[in-house]
């Protein structure tokens, strides 16, 4: 019996080892956004040093600066991307389980270093892995292939920020760890058991080279116009739905849903749709080519924005009925659904963008500069909301969706070639 195309697509050890690097990439980062403040929470931590922690996240945003290592060097034994796969696992492993062995209030600076250990470590996996991915991926499963890492590493997020915290209530906290810890095993044996990319391609040169020559092929690649132009792209086409989320919950608690209707509501009206939306963008960009997807999910993403407008304009709520709790998840679900379609198509415009020979610091540099509005978006959307109000600010993020979107006809034309030559 033959199995349906779509089936097919999804059936395959590519996809497979997608799986494991999206799930091995989204932990980490979950534990240090969910499992870390509650554990230190929960010792008396103030919720300042708590909120003064998430420094350590920077690691992320400036990962380029050391990609070209990863690019450059392969550690004995592995070849170039798996043995860096590997040492940064057993690396996190070690970290993770580690911190359950500390004290929050007699080992915070023990307990600092160690987060920031595990979010370079972390950093410096995803170079490795996007990188790996998009070298034995082909082009037309681009799509589908990173709409699958983005999901499972959306998944990820329950270990850390739901069964471990359910953990946390029946066992000690280095058990707690040690269980979380546990589940990067699978990504450990996936290196293990697949074979290193053949690209076709081979390094040569010093460090500098390594460092100067994948801006250089990019732009000769692209041209300098057009290099310009996708970069400016990569940094707006999440810039309005990035301002939009930025203060989401408070948001919520304004309009007058209580902390425990916006956890329901967000936990199953925010994951799936998101989850959904990736994997049915993924399925439909092997028909669409990433080009239209860009157009069609990029339109899904900024029209969700208008939810949230939709929400400030009714204002504040006194009490709160079934109507009022499906509105929110409405809202929730509609802009999940945008980022998982947005998203599956922008990471597979990202990875097609690189050349196999600097796949890792090519996609690190794009990586960074798409994440530098989501790194520095609090501040200024505070700001924002208190010289505007909720509904013109909510405007404003829709407008400032727009310029992405009309930057496609020169990066992502409708009816252009949907493969990048190398």
């Amino acid at each position: 019996m033959r199995l349906p195309d779509w089936l097919a697509a999804l059936l395959t050890r590519r996809m497979l080892v997608c799986v494991c690097t999206g799930f091995v990439s989204g932990l980490p980062l979950y534990l240090l956004l969910n499992l870390l403040p509650a554990w230190l929470f929960s010792a008396g931590i103030s919720l300042r040093d708590i909120g003064a922690m998430t420094l350590i996240q920077l690691p992320y945003t400036w990962k380029f600066l050391w990609a070209p290592l990863v690019d450059r060097y392969a550690l004995p034994g592995l070849g170039r991307r798996r043995s860096w796969m590997l040492c940064t696992q057993v690396g996190l492993v070690c970290v993770i389980a580690g911190l359950g062995l500390l004290s929050p209030r007699l080992d915070l600076p023990l307990i600092l270093l160690l987060t920031l250990a595990l979010s370079l470590l972390s950093a410096t996996q995803d170079i490795a892995l996007d990188a790996f991915r998009r070298e034995i991926l082909g082009d037309a499963e681009l799509g589908l292939g990173n709409a699958v890492h983005v999901n499972a590493y959306r998944i990820a997020g329950l270990v850390p920020g739901s069964l471990s915290l359910i953990l946390a209530d029946h066992l000690p906290w280095s058990e707690v760890f040690l269980v979380t810890a546990l589940f990067l095993l699978p990504g450990m044996i996936m290196v293990l058991l697949v074979r290193e990319p053949v690209t076709g391609a081979t390094l040569s040169g010093d460090l500098r080279s390594a460092v100067t020559e994948p801006l250089r092929e990019f732009l000769q690649r692209s041209g300098v116009k057009n290099a310009l132009l996708i970069l400016a792209f990569v940094f707006l086409y999440k810039l309005g739905d990035s301002l939009c989320t930025a203060l989401a919950t408070p948001f919520y608690l304004s309009m007058g849903y209580s902390k425990t209707e916006i956890g329901l509501v967000a936990k199953n009206a925010g994951l799936w749709p998101a989850v959904a939306g990736g994997l049915l963008g993924g399925l439909w960009m092997v028909r669409l080519g990433i080009n239209r997807a860009l157009w069609v999910f990029g339109l899904v993403q900024m029209l969700s924005i208008l939810g949230f407008a939709w929400l400030a304009q009714a204002g504040p709520q006194s009490h709160m009925d079934s109507v009022e709790l499906l509105r929110l998840g409405l809202v929730i679900g509609l802009e999940a659904l945008g980022v998982g379609l947005g998203t599956a198509a922008f990471v597979a415009f990202i990875a097609r963008a690189t050349h196999p020979l600097y796949t890792a610091t090519q996609f690190a540099l794009f990586t960074s500069l798409a994440a530098i509005p989501r790194a520095f978006i609090n501040a200024i959307a505070g700001v924002l909301v208190e010289h505007l109000g909720w509904f013109a600010f909510f405007l404003l993020c829709f407008t400032l969706a727009i310029p992405g979107m009309a930057l496609l006809p020169w990066v992502a034309p409708w009816s252009g070639r949907d493969s990048q030559a190398h």
